[in-house]
């Protein structure tokens, strides 16, 4: 006979923070964010943590280059969409490695003997006005000089003019020898008065540019979440198809972490995957599983060597599992219960193994009550779907302008991989798509939403994640409740009149 569950599937909206004791440290400023994002045992520390407890959905429509780097800026971390070729993923998540500054590898190169024109379709294809000048024209090769904006005109200018004839050479470029630490190079370039600083071998070969740029974006992105070598952090999805060879090319290509993207994560085919990533690099690869809804498909997971485990079937905006197949759970209910797997988890293994929220936000509070029932970061699709940052174009519908954003499980994606079917097609849509408001800039947003984290959590007496689940007061609230706590018995003014 089936097993039935007594209680309810619940989603957040049925739920509402209690306040508690606001003491004399809860103050916004005050709040720390900071949360693991994989594995630990107990008494160490986790080797990766998010500054800030967000993370993009690993689709087509939110998670490319652009978003991660924005991302990455503001404390989160992206995980470049897998439904494309290996070779453009591994694309994206070099670009994204090579963005961050501090000591960047030259991808923008010429020869002395290249021409203006070389330079000006280098520049339309990079976006880069900084250009080394190399002996073959490699980020590696002997440094001859440097070619800027500021080394040609192009009104004036033959685009057949010769590199060497107006680039600004060696013997008149200040530059950094490799070993320079990264305040030193910063201090070279403020007290010169430079925009860049190529940084050399004893052979006189290029190693790296420092750009003035990066250190002035440093100072207006304090929560920047980077790697050892001072690069934005990115991750990367995979799938339980073609990982044998996705896998290598993405370590590669400079990824921080990986995940396995599928709609249902409690699966052999997930356990395989992990397994042998565990058997070919050990742990120095960091691999995340799901998405799961029950204490048994967390263990299951985390048994299997998982570093972290996304929970959530059914709640996406776009995602239409539970009507299509039927199977999911109600979002809060899911988090509830996987998380206290994961301490209980902790409990018997001494292993802290963090879990994903992946759907079911669709008001700002719904983040903190997730994180107050147990999540440690949240994965979110739409919320990101509606930035500039996003892969997809800005469109006028009607009087309103709007992004377009469809679930990976829609006819449009193609993502079969992300399935377990035998064939390569998908028999039915399990998502849909659709438009979501345009925003405007990821950080103008986000700035504002952690504003409201961080109020609330102050209002329930809390300063971090941790006390956050410790002190926090959850009621279950009505549906004329729901309408209580928004405008209601008034005429709202038309902000169009003021």
């Amino acid at each position: 006979m089936a097993y039935f569950y007594e209680s309810v599937s619940r989603t957040f909206s049925e739920y509402i923070m209690i306040p508690n004791l606001t003491t004399k440290d809860c103050f916004t400023d005050n709040v720390k964010l900071r949360t693991p994002l994989v594995r630990y045992k107990k008494g160490e520390e986790p080797e990766f943590c998010l500054n800030v407890p967000f993370a993009s959905a690993i689709m087509q429509s939110v998670s490319n280059d652009t978003l991660a780097i924005a991302l990455a800026k503001s404390g989160g971390i992206s995980f470049i969409f897998c439904s494309q070729p290996i070779e453009s993923q591994c694309e994206m998540v070099s670009r994204v490695k090579k963005f961050k500054a501090g000591f960047v590898i030259s991808d923008s190169n010429l020869k002395p003997d290249d021409t203006l024109e070389a330079v000006i379709e280098m520049k339309n294809k990079t976006g880069h006005s900084t250009m080394a000048v190399t002996s073959d024209g490699t980020s590696a090769g002997k440094l001859m000089g440097v070619v800027t904006g500021r080394d040609y005109r192009l009104s004036r200018d033959d685009v057949k003019k010769k590199v060497s004839e107006f680039m600004t050479p060696l013997d008149k470029l200040i530059t950094g020898k490799l070993g320079i630490t990264l305040k030193e190079a910063n201090d070279k370039i403020w007290d010169n008065k430079l925009n860049s600083l190529p940084i050399i071998d004893d052979s006189g070969n290029l190693a790296y540019f420092v750009f003035r740029k990066d250190y002035d974006d440093h100072k207006d992105n304090p929560e920047e979440l980077l790697d050892d070598e001072k690069r934005y952090f990115v991750g990367a999805g995979i799938n339980t198809r073609d990982y044998k060879d996705r896998v290598p090319a993405l370590i590669e290509a400079g990824a921080d972490i990986l995940c396995i993207d599928s709609s249902d994560g409690y699966s052999q085919w997930q356990e395989d995957t992990v397994r042998w990533i565990r058997a070919e690099y050990g742990d120095s690869i960091r691999i995340g599983a799901g998405n799961v809804v029950d204490a048994e498909g967390f263990r299951f997971l985390a048994d299997a060597g998982a570093d972290f485990v996304k929970v959530g079937i059914g709640g996406g905006s776009i995602c239409i599992t539970r009507e299509q197949k039927g199977i999911g759970r109600g979002q809060a209910t899911a988090v509830v219960e996987v998380a206290k797997a994961r301490d209980d988890y902790y409990k018997e293994t001494g292993i802290y193994v963090p879990i994903c929220s992946d759907g079911g936000i669709v008001h700002d509070y719904h983040i903190v009550l997730a994180l107050a029932m147990g999540a440690d970061f949240i994965m979110m699709g739409r919320y990101f779907a509606r930035f500039d940052e996003s892969p997809t174009k800005v469109i006028k519908l009607g009087n309103n302008y709007v992004k377009e954003y469809w679930g990976e499980g829609s006819n449009r994606a193609r993502n079969w991989q992300r399935y377990d079917a035998e064939d390569k097609t998908l028999k039915f849509e399990e998502g849909v798509d659709s438009y979501v408001p345009y925003a405007g800039k990821l950080k103008d947003n986000l700035s504002k939403t952690l504003s409201k984290i961080k109020s609330t959590m102050c209002s329930c007496g809390s300063i971090n994640i941790k006390e956050l689940r410790e002190k926090s007061r959850i009621a279950l609230v009505s549906s004329t409740s729901l309408v209580e706590g928004g405008a209601h018995d008034v005429i709202l003014k038309d902000k169009s009149d003021f």
